[in-house]
């Protein structure tokens, strides 16, 4: 009541709060942050909560006061040009309407569009989630868009003077702002689903064996919290409901192979390993290492890493899991380091590696699905724990290298039916499986990695991958001692490159609105495979409404990655007998 008679008293007054508190002067020393760059406890333990500071060149001043000037419209670009704002003030004009660019601003605070003539607010105004104030006094709405249940940060809904619904108005009045709004997102309709996402294709050479790979973190249901993911209804949210749409998104890209990450035990044994059966699919799975120290009952609740592969295509020749913190803390060259037992040893990450022969070609294949840790303020251990991995996956490969020839790859071996059929159909006679091909190194081995490396393309993590080497004194390392990487650098013997680089990496994998960014890949061996086809980006129409995920088309904050491969004939040396002309007849 008393913000709306302060809001009346202002009517004949142009640029009332510019000169009440000096809105356009500085009103920060140095640049903006969001919402979700000031420092917070860690009270979601192993959740990838990926923040960065959204990239805004500085500003001296952060509010616009355009109040009392009898504006009739406000030009979109206002809201393309100025998305630093953190106030503005378009109260006390004759606005009908709100810009949808105004879903741009995604830095406000505060937005005062009151005593105006507006008539409806834009759905886009749910893409202002750092909102605390949202002012629309004494205006012409009848109801408000469900869309402002996505303010999950607002602390005042100043709708006094609108011709709104009784229900609307009781519900502000009897339980305040917050509960108005939980009930404007509880209420929310999933609306039309985004187009599908288009396919890249790279290279549409014909080839003898091809296959593909999708990896995906699915968010497991301890980290999908209200209070982390405040924007989202409770029904999106709920396991049962994300689970379903989950295993219907695998089931229908149909991959090859299909890499998960943050699938809970109980998940993974009640629910995925029995419904993906269905298609074909063998899993393999491990739990992050606490498991190995809980009761049963908390074990179970334990997120992990799940491999799925095509049984009828594949036979699993042999799997591994890479415990980071348990190898770190065993190493020679680590023992005594007080980083490793401070920084590396409390974050129990794993990384499943599995290798794999085509029953028919005979051909042979690394799949490596890894999970690494999600605090930007550890790239260190990010790093430590990318330079295991590809140690370990080194030492896996040259020894799967000599891995003896697979005897039994028959996938099914049907019996001969009992006395004569009437159906004269001939039968097609199922492929022979051809022998195991064998490699002369590890290196040779086709190699996939994915999985939710919790790293953008600018980090140490990348950049070891994608060029084999990164010095010792890399920024990334922060001057602390971690053995051998430290002193000497960090190197992997394997050609990589991240599958989506050959089109520019997406826009992001991961979308929330404190971080939107890639941070999940795809990297294979160049010297091996060739990508031929990759499952493209979100459209970006849909995302206009969309402040994050997940929502009700995607049940995770993460996007699913998907890339086709061919493998690379192999150069065979041929045998040239040596010519050494003609020759004498020998005499008696």
């Amino acid at each position: 009541m008393q913000l709306a008679a302060e809001s009346r008293q202002t009517v004949s007054q142009p640029h009332h709060h510019s000169k009440k508190d000096g809105a356009s002067r500085t009103s920060k020393v140095g640049s903006l942050n969001s919402l979700e760059d000031e420092p917070k406890e860690d009270t979601m333990e192993e959740r990838n909560r990926a923040t960065t500071k959204y990239q805004i060149q500085r500003q001296d001043w952060a509010a616009m006061d355009l109040s009392g000037q009898g504006l009739r419209a406000v030009a979109p670009m206002l809201f393309s040009a100025y998305i630093f704002l953190d106030k503005l003030y378009l109260d006390h004009n004759k606005l009908t309407h709100l810009p949808s660019t105004i879903g741009r601003l995604k830095n406000l605070s505060l937005l005062n569009a009151s005593n105006n003539e507006l008539l409806e607010l834009p759905e886009e105004i749910g893409m202002l989630v750092n909102l605390r104030s949202l002012l629309v006094f004494d205006n012409n709405l009848h109801t408000l868009p469900f869309e402002i249940g996505y303010l999950y940060q607002l602390e005042t809904l100043g709708i006094e003077g609108n011709p709104l619904n009784d229900d609307l108005k009781a519900e502000i009045v009897q339980n305040g702002t917050r509960s108005l709004v939980n009930h404007l997102k509880e209420n929310t309709e999933a609306g039309p689903p985004p187009i599908d996402r288009d396919w890249h294709v790279i290279d549409d050479t014909p080839a003898a064996e091809k296959f593909s790979v999708l990896t995906y973190n699915i968010l497991c249901d301890k980290y999908a919290t209200s209070v982390q993911y405040g924007y989202t209804p409770s029904l999106a949210l709920s396991w049962d409901y994300r689970r379903d749409i989950i295993l219907r998104e695998v089931k229908d890209r149909n991959a090859d192979f299909v890499c998960l990450q943050e699938v809970e035990m109980e998940s993974y044994n009640d629910f995925f390993r029995r419904e993906l059966a269905f298609n074909d699919y063998k899993g393999i799975f491990w739990p992050k290492s606490r498991a190995r120290t809980m009761p049963e009952k908390e074990a179970k609740l334990v997120d992990g890493c799940a491999t799925f592969y095509k049984s009828a295509k594949y036979v699993c020749l042999d799997k591994q899991m890479i415990d980071f913190a348990n190898i770190a803390i065993n190493r020679p060259d680590m023992k005594g380091e007080h980083d490793i037992f401070n920084r590396v040893m409390p974050r129990d990450h794993i990384a499943v590696v599995t290798f794999f022969e085509n029953r028919i070609t005979g051909s042979r294949i690394i799949v490596v699905n890894a999970h690494i840790f999600w605090d930007p303020a550890y790239a260190d251990v990010k790093l430590v724990q990318v330079a295991i991995l590809m140690e370990q996956i080194t030492l896996l490969a040259n020894k799967w290298a000599k891995h003896p020839p697979c005897t039994d790859k028959v996938a099914f071996r049907h019996s001969e039916p009992d006395g004569d059929t009437d159906d004269e159909s001939p039968e097609v006679a199922p492929a022979e499986p051809g022998p195991s091909l064998e490699y002369s190194n590890g290196s040779q081995i086709p190699l996939i990695i994915c999985g939710d490396f919790n790293s953008t393309a600018t980090s140490g993590v990348y950049n070891l991958l994608a060029h084999g080497k990164l010095p010792s004194n890399h920024s990334d390392l922060a001057h602390r001692a971690y053995g051998n990487f430290t002193r000497d650098g960090i190197t992997h013997p394997f050609s990589l490159k991240s599958a989506y680089a050959n089109i520019g990496e997406l826009s992001f994998t991961n979308y929330t609105p404190g971080f939107t960014g890639v941070i999940d890949y795809i990297w294979y061996s160049t010297n091996a495979l060739q990508a031929t086809a990759l499952l493209g980006a979100v459209d970006e129409d849909y995302l206009q409404k969309v402040p994050g995920f997940p929502n009700h088309h995607f049940p995770s904050d993460h996007l699913a990655l998907q890339a086709c491969f061919s493998v690379k004939p192999r150069k065979e040396r041929k045998i040239v007998e040596a010519d050494f002309g003609p020759q004498r007849e020998r005499r008696n």
